[in-house]
């Protein structure tokens, strides 16, 4: 017996079933993929940036979203939910519903052990076809360590990473210094870890 073909969704029907969903799902590639749902001490880590940057960046035009707002990158290209998104000036949005951004100037993801590769790969990938993102952020979960990509006028990304939380997080993209210690704030005790190979 033959296999059923599966005909590949366009852009356009998986908005119109995301936005019908109980559920988020990612798009790529004319496949829709369910996203896992978070831990506390991500949804925590999450909430802390968004309140940080919302704080500091009041009043100088730009907007700091939560994991609630869909993100695509180029026209084709990935459909998917970013822990924190940062948009300064107008938002642009896909097809004028006002969910899905097109113009992000910062994004952070929270890394997690099922997403962390995703995270790193073909994300990352994606959102540097973004031609607005300035800037992309990586946050442990499992210690505080903090890595930045920056994207230089030549067009390659520099990388720094801030580790301790005594040390400070800067992001030049929306010029603003954030304590590590402010980003895991109230993070459970026991949260971090050292990797396996260090024990």
């Amino acid at each position: 017996m033959a296999a059923q073909h599966i005909p590949r969704l366009t852009a356009e029907k998986y908005l119109e079933i995301e936005r019908e969903a109980d559920f988020k799902s990612e798009f790529f590639g004319g496949e829709m993929y369910a996203m896992s749902g978070g831990t506390f001490g991500h949804a925590l880590i999450g909430s802390n940036l968004v309140r940080e940057l919302g704080q500091v960046l009041k009043g100088r035009g730009c907007s700091v979203m939560g994991s609630d707002l869909r993100v695509r990158g180029i026209e084709g290209g990935l459909y998917t939910y970013a822990d924190v998104v940062v948009v300064c000036g107008p938002p642009k949005f896909v097809d004028g519903r006002g969910d899905t951004i097109v113009n992000p100037v910062l994004i952070v993801e929270v890394l997690s052990k099922s997403t962390e590769a995703h995270d790193r790969g073909l994300k990352f990938a994606q959102y540097r076809l973004i031609e607005s993102l300035r800037e992309y952020v990586l946050v442990s979960q499992t210690e505080p360590r903090v890595e930045v990509f920056l994207r230089q006028p030549d067009g390659e990304w520099r990388f720094t990473e801030f580790l301790g939380l005594d040390s400070n997080c800067s992001l030049q993209s929306v010029d603003v210094t954030i304590a590590l210690a402010e980003i895991y704030a109230m993070v459970p005790a026991g949260t971090f870890r050292l990797p396996d190979i260090f024990r």
